[in-house]
């Protein structure tokens, strides 16, 4: 009875030498790798060479087989497909790991008389014709659009067999009559007219615009000759059609034809692999992909896997790949170029720089995607620490400002997931309080508030922060209670000097850590709040002072004050008007006084 080891050195001893594809086994039985070899029996026995075993991923991979299989084929290139095959069916855990599982779309035209035209994700074997497979849903929308503008076809699903047609089974639909079809459903168009409009479409489907083109420009001068006004207009707006589609795709040397182009970014144990399809010296299809390497794979390895996968997926037959380095690509017929210079130089150096911009997009998406993260694991330590029932995702935090009881004013900030909502801030004039009175003016803006919210329909905070200790808190939970909300809302009050979070009803304070993030998010809303309260305040008395010091002078009144101001714009540039201009804006006798007041003050 053999034990596991001499098992498997067994099976090692009697694999061929032939071309294949080998597959690793866990002792449960799962497929854990696939790869392929030109000599199976050389790749695997090296896989327990003892050198290897400095690499720990090989090492876990080899300490974990307990059966060898193999497939021996004809050639290099069949173990290549059949290995890109197989790591898709038992997507082993092993093996490179391919990010991109997108279905991409194709343009159909249907195998039916007088054929639609639309796109689909599912490619049915019935005769019909497919275009693409598109890597951009947005480019088959242009290419639709662009065929629909240029020749009205049908959209219905009817049977238009010509015995239907003569027997009247049909009846044009609102399609005719806006000019969007020109209806075979009744005989009103020849199915040798409408198979004539096919065929250019099929043309421009193949990327072969600029024969169409011609085709039309002759056609046209031949209608402008004979005097066809009309149709050569419409032709004429087809051809700009094309030119201006035509002029979208980047241009490169016209003797490029039929290549592809791969170029590679390796960041960390992410593979990224970017595709320029380049027709007749144009970039028609672009596409990037990303690897997930498991074993410590050398480039040229993951570039080999990229290429298979993308040239399957894709359907491409492109008879040269440029490539930034040499890959041991085993399929026959096809020619590696490595540019050192020229135009397939700049054209890799152009794949190149779609890769960082892809990468830097996505890094900047995971960045966002990992601040929302964050934000929201700091709410819900928001909602333990204060003993919430519901996520704060909606904090309001009001403040009161004014020096000695002048100009009184109060702010309320409003944050949204952890973040400030500047749009949603409010300022309140303190209107029923008379002298400093810090208590009543929290009492006054936090009625007036939530008043509104609940007469315009508005939503609730979860969280609201007075900044203020234990009497600004319990004017404001007054306020809440007169309104019959304060048991729908969390309110706390945060005093400046030592950071003591109050609740109401609740004399001892709650001390936070101070590098913890709910205490920082309570201080960035109590100065964010004090921060648009001052400046409030500031415009109030700058105001106050202005108008102040024109109406105090004898003789000017609230509206002549009111006047200069609105049109010079501050008391500074009033100073500075002569005799003259002063006279002709508020009379004789008010120019006076103010020159006189000016003339004293100085």
């Amino acid at each position: 009875m053999l034990n596991e080891s001499d098992f498997i050195n067994e099976k090692v001893a009697t694999l061929p030498n032939k071309p294949g594809v080998y597959q690793y086994f866990d002792k449960n039985g799962e497929v854990i790798y696939v790869g392929k070899a030109k000599n199976i029996k050389k790749r695997v026995s090296s896989y327990f060479n003892k050198s290897h075993y400095e690499n720990h991923r090989l090492y876990v991979l080899v300490s974990r087989i307990h059966d060898i299989q193999y497939i021996v084929v004809e050639s290099e290139s069949d173990a290549l497909l059949l290995e890109n095959n197989l790591i898709k069916k038992y997507q082993p855990r092993y093996n490179v790991q391919l990010k991109d599982d997108k279905t991409f779309p194709w343009i159909c035209i249907k195998n039916e008389p007088f054929p639609r035209v639309f796109s689909t994700r599912n490619v049915v074997n019935d005769g019909s014709v497919y275009y693409g497979p598109y890597t951009s849903a947005n480019m088959v929308r242009v290419l639709l659009d662009l065929v629909r503008q240029l020749y009205p076809l049908r959209t219905c699903n009817y049977n238009l067999t010509k015995e239907n047609i003569e027997k009247g089974k049909f009846k044009e639909c609102l399609e005719y009559h806006i000019g969007n079809c020109k209806a075979p459903c009744i005989g009103l168009q020849s199915e040798e007219d409408y198979n004539h409009s096919m065929e250019n479409i099929r043309r421009i489907l193949k990327g072969d615009i600029q024969e169409v083109i011609n085709y039309m420009k002759n056609l046209m001068e031949e209608y402008a000759s004979g005097y066809k006004f009309e149709e050569a207009q419409s032709l004429k707006e087809k051809i700009q059609l094309l030119e201006k589609y035509k002029s979208r795709s980047t241009v490169v040397n016209p003797r490029i034809d039929n290549v592809d182009v791969f170029s590679t970014l390796e960041k960390g144990k992410s593979f990224y692999i970017n595709y320029l399809k380049v027709t007749s010296g144009r970039i028609v299809q672009s596409h990037t992909i990303e690897l997930k390497k498991k074993l410590d794979e050398d480039p040229a390895e993951l570039l080999q896997v990229g290429i298979t996968e993308i040239r399957e997926k894709l359907q491409s037959h492109s008879k040269e790949l440029v490539v930034p380095y040499a890959v041991d690509y085993p399929m026959k017929g096809i020619k590696m170029t490595v540019p050192k210079k020229g135009d397939k130089k700049r054209l890799l150096e152009l794949s190149e720089r779609n890769l960082k911009y892809y990468h830097f997009e996505k890094e900047k998406r995971n960045e966002k995607i990992s601040r929302k993260f964050s934000k929201s694991k700091e709410l819900e330590q928001l909602k333990s620490d204060l003993r919430m029932q519901q996520l704060p995702g909606h904090i309001e935090c009001f403040d009161n400002s004014n020096i000695q009881g002048s100009n009184p004013v109060a702010s309320c900030v409003v944050f949204r997931n952890g973040k400030p909502s500047k749009n949603e801030y409010r300022q309140f004039n303190i209107q029923t309080v008379e002298g400093p009175d810090d208590y009543a003016s929290m009492r006054e803006v936090v009625f007036r508030r939530y008043r509104r919210l609940l007469n315009e329909g508005e939503e609730l905070p979860q969280l609201v922060v007075i900044d203020g200790g234990k009497g600004q808190l319990s004017a404001a939970l007054e306020s809440l209670q007169e309104l019959d909300i304060h048991k729908q809302i969390t309110t706390i009050g945060i005093a400046k000097k030592l950071e003591e979070i109050y609740f109401p009803g609740d004399p001892v304070p709650l001390y936070l850590d101070k590098n913890s993030s709910s205490l920082k998010t309570i201080q960035h809303l109590r100065d964010e709040a004090h921060r648009f309260g001052v400046r409030f305040h500031r415009q109030k008395r700058s105001q106050s002072f202005t108008s102040n010091e024109l109406e105090n002078i004898e003789g000017i009144g609230p509206k002549t004050a009111q006047k200069l101001l609105e049109k010079y714009g501050s008391t500074a540039e009033v100073k500075k008007l002569d005799s003259e201009t002063l006279e002709q804006e508020v009379g004789k006798a008010k120019a006076k006084a103010i020159m006189n007041h000016f003339a004293t003050a100085k």
